[in-house]
């Protein structure tokens, strides 16, 4: 697959091939949905507190007699049928219980394959570069404008913050459009826009780096952080100390008898 490089200025200044087959080949949407349902439901906080009838404040005195009232019996007013009263089944869940997960190898195949799907429907945008000389959010519109990109928008950047900056104070203003790292893109960024626009240099490091480890090889030879960090631990590891020869023992000395 051949994908148009544009400059800044809307022009066409390249072409990039991509491999659809490294990609997964074709779309599985069903690995596509898991992994969304998985990044949408870790993004919950698990804060949501309801109060039941003994955390409610208030007074426990029985409101009336027990018999011959022709009432219902009752005891006080904070149960959960009284208005103000506490909930019969409180929310108590945390965030772990919302918690999914998905080993690593089919994450990065969703990944790819939303960037697959995407890609079939022409809604990647690849730019030589991105470079503001000020910070001006007139810009970098004009500059969204000129690469045809009519709806929101995900701009990955380099995790370079120095040549960003200008790009970040520029982008930050604009409705519909989010900034990621390039090395952050997944399937749930991805799907909740329209757009993907990200320089040549950071999808081909994208599409070869970490993310193209979808096998057994991403635990035997990782790439990336994961890599930078066994070697450090490595490093770090205090060498064993060198078993010491035992000292030989002194001859015995000989005893009158022995003479």
């Amino acid at each position: 697959m051949d994908v148009t490089v544009f400059n800044m200025q809307g022009q066409s200044v390249g072409t990039l091939t991509i491999d659809e087959k490294a990609l997964g080949g074709e779309i599985n949407a069903g690995l596509i949905k898991q992994a969304y349902v998985r990044y949408h439901s870790n993004l919950r906080q698990g804060s949501s507190r309801t109060k039941n009838r003994q955390e409610v404040e208030g007074s426990t005195r029985k409101i009336y007699k027990q018999k011959g009232t022709g009432g219902a019996r009752h005891g006080d007013r904070k149960a959960n049928i009284f208005k103000g009263g506490g909930h019969g089944h409180s929310k108590k869940k945390t965030r772990e219980d919302f918690r999914l997960d998905m080993p690593k190898k089919m994450r990065r195949k969703a990944n790819r394959n939303a960037l697959l799907a995407k890609l079939m429907d022409n809604e990647v945008k690849i730019v030589d570069s991105i470079a503001l000389k000020e910070p001006k959010t007139k810009d970098f519109s004009a500059f969204l404008e000129a690469i045809k990109v009519d709806a929101s928008a995900l701009v990955a950047l380099g995790s370079d913050a120095s040549q960003t900056k200008n790009a970040r104070l520029s982008a930050r203003n604009i409705d519909g459009v989010s900034l990621v790292h390039a090395t952050d893109i997944n399937a749930f960024n991805m799907l909740n826009h329209r757009y993907l626009v990200i320089t040549k240099a950071e999808l081909e490091a994208w599409l070869t780096g970490p993310s193209s480890q979808t096998g057994k090889d991403a635990k035997v030879d990782p790439k990336g952080a994961e890599a930078a960090a066994s070697k450090n631990l490595r490093k770090d590891e205090p060498k064993a100390p060198k078993a010491e020869k035992p000292a030989k023992k002194a001859p015995a000395a000989k005893t009158k008898e022995a003479r």
